[in-house]
C-alpha cells in the first residue's frame, strides 16, 4: 500500500469507507486520476458518478471562484441567495410540468430521498411507500428506510413495501410481466393503493446491479400510479443529468414523474442535491427538512456550471455516442471471457455481470472483486455493485472520449484474462470488504 493510504489508516475513520483496493489519489484532470505514486489512472467510476464533468473542470473552478470572491452567505436556511435561486429556476425549466413546482436543496441523494420519503407521507396523509427490492436510495436512516438493498442493515419504514425490479437477464422476457403481476396482487390485497403515498423508482437500478428495465415497464407502473393517485418519484441521483444519453433517465420510458430527485453529478464533485416537485407537496410546511449548509451558494454555482456544460457541450449526446461504442466493445469482450454473463446499460451507465456458469448464472462474487483489483493494478478505476456483488459498474465522466473507452476495455480485458488464468492472488482483493 502507498504511504498516503497508510497515513489515512492512522487518521481517518473507516465508518464511511467502501473500499475495493488501495486507491489513493493526489490530483486529476478530466477522466484521469493521479495516484499518490504518480501513476495515471483512467477513471471509469467518477466517484460513483459524482464527478460528472471529470476532474479539475475549468468551468466549475471558475464558477466556484466567482461565488467565493463575492460570497452570498453560506446557506439558504434564513436568507435567499442568488445562486440557489438561479439554480432552482434552471432546474424548474428542465423538469416535466408535473414536477415543476418548487425546488428543495440538500447535500446528497441520501438527504434528498429522505426528505421526499418524509414529505410525501406527511403531505398526502397516506402511510405507505413502495420501492424496489435491490434499490439504494441513500445511506441515512430515512433514505435507507425506503431502500431495498441487502447491504443495508438499517431498519425499514413501517409502511414500506418492496416489489421486484424486473431483471431480464435472470427472468427473461417475462420479467416485466412477473413484476407487474406481483404489484397487482399487492394492490388487490395486502397493500391497498389508496394508502400508498408514493412509488420510488430508479429508471436504471444502479447499485442493485445496473439493471435496465424492459420497454414499457415503467409506463405500466405510471398508469397504475395515476389510477390510484400515487405520486411517482424518479430517483435520478446516479443515472440522471445526461448519463444515460438523455438529460433525464426517465425520459427513455416516456413517463412524467411527479417528483424528481437529483444528486451526485449535479455538483460535478461538490456536495449538492435537489428535489423538484409540486408546490402543494414542496411547500407543505416550513422548516420541515433543513440543515445549516443546505442551499450553499458555492455548491449551487458549481451546479449551474455543470448544467451549462451538459447543454453547451452536448454531453448527453456524447454519453449516448461513447456509451454505444463502449457497449459494442464490451459485447465483443463477452465472446472472449466466460466470466461475462451479461452486458447491459444505457449511455455511460453500464453494468457487466460476472458469473461462474452462464447456464446457471451463478454469481462470480470472488472473481468480481479480483477483477476490479487487477484492473486497478493495470491503471483502470472501477467498482462493483449488485445484490450479489458481481456486477462491474461503469459510470465514467460524461466527457469520456472514444479513445479513453477503448483503453479502458483493453485494461479490463487484461484483468479478466488474469483472473480466469488464476494469476490474481485472492487475498489481495480479500483484504477489502467492498459491497
Amino acid at each position: 500500500m502507498t504511504r498516503l493510504y497508510e497515513r489515512e489508516a492512522q487518521s481517518i475513520s473507516k465508518l464511511a469507507h467502501l473500499r475495493f483496493y488501495p486507491l489513493a489519489v493526489k490530483g486529476g484532470a478530466r477522466a484521469t486520476l493521479i495516484a499518490d505514486d504518480s501513476r495515471q489512472l483512467l477513471d471509469f467510476a467518477a466517484s460513483w458518478g459524482a464527478a460528472s464533468l471529470g476532474h479539475s473542470d475549468p468551468r466549475i473552478r471558475a464558477a466556484v471562484d466567482r461565488a467565493l470572491s463575492d460570497q452570498a452567505g453560506a446557506s439558504y436556511l434564513s436568507s435567499a441567495n442568488l445562486p440557489t435561486v438561479q439554480l432552482a429556476e434552471e432546474l424548474l425549466s428542465l423538469v416535466p410540468p408535473r414536477a415543476a413546482g418548487r425546488i428543495w436543496f440538500g447535500h446528497s441523494g441520501s438527504d434528498a430521498n429522505e426528505t421526499v420519503a418524509r414529505i410525501v407521507v406527511a403531505a398526502t396523509g397516506r402511510p405507505r411507500i413502495i420501492s424496489f427490492a435491490g434499490a439504494y436510495h441513500g445511506g441515512t436512516t430515512g433514505s435507507a428506510a425506503v431502500s431495498g438493498h441487502p447491504s443495508q442493515a438499517l431498519p425499514k419504514a413501517s409502511g414500506l413495501t418492496l416489489v421486484p425490479y424486473p431483471n431480464s437477464y435472470a427472468d427473461g422476457e417475462e420479467a416485466a410481466e412477473k413484476a407487474l403481476a406481483h404489484l397487482d396482487r399487492l394492490f388487490a390485497g395486502a397493500v391497498p393503493p389508496q394508502e400508498v403515498a408514493a412509488f420510488f423508482i430508479e429508471p436504471i437500478q444502479s447499485d442493485g446491479g445496473m439493471l435496465v428495465p424492459p420497454a414499457d415497464f415503467f409506463a405500466e407502473v405510471e398508469r397504475r400510479c395515476r389510477k390510484h393517485g400515487i405520486l411517482l418519484v424518479s430517483d435520478e441521483v446516479k443515472v440522471g443529468l445526461g448519463r444515460t444519453g438523455r438529460l433525464h433517465a426517465f425520459a427513455h420510458h416516456g413517463i412524467e414523474p411527479d417528483i424528481v430527485v437529483f444528486g451526485k453529478g449535479l455538483g460535478g464533485g461538490l456536495p449538492i442535491s435537489a428535489v423538484a416537485g409540486p408546490e402543494a407537496i414542496m411547500n407543505f410546511a416550513p422548516a420541515f427538512s433543513f440543515q445549516t449548509l443546505h442551499g450553499n451558494p458555492v455548491c449551487a454555482a458549481a451546479a449551474l456550471a455543470v448544467l451549462e456544460a451538459i447543454k453547451t457541450d452536448r454531453l448527453a449526446e456524447n454519453a449516448a455516442k461513447v456509451g454505444a461504442h463502449l457497449l459494442t466493445r464490451l459485447q465483443a469482450l463477452k465472446q472472449r471471457h466466460a466470466l461475462i454473463g451479461d452486458v447491459r446499460g444505457q449511455g455511460l451507465a453500464i453494468g457487466i455481470e460476472l458469473v461462474t456458469d452462464r447456464a446457471t448464472r451463478a454469481p462470480a462474487k470472488r472473481q468480481t472483486a479480483m477483477t476490479v483489483y487487477r484492473a486497478f493494478e493495470y491503471g483502470l478505476v472501477m467498482f462493483y455493485v449488485g445484490v450479489n456483488s458481481n456486477v462491474l459498474e461503469l459510470t465514467p465522466p460524461l466527457t469520456l472520449t472514444q479513445e479513453e473507452a477503448d483503453r479502458g476495455v483493453e485494461m479490463l480485458d487484461l484483468a479478466l484474462t488474469d483472473v480466469e488464468a488464476g494469476k490474481v492472488d485472492p487475498s489481495l482483493a480479500g483484504a477489502f470488504s467492498g459491497w
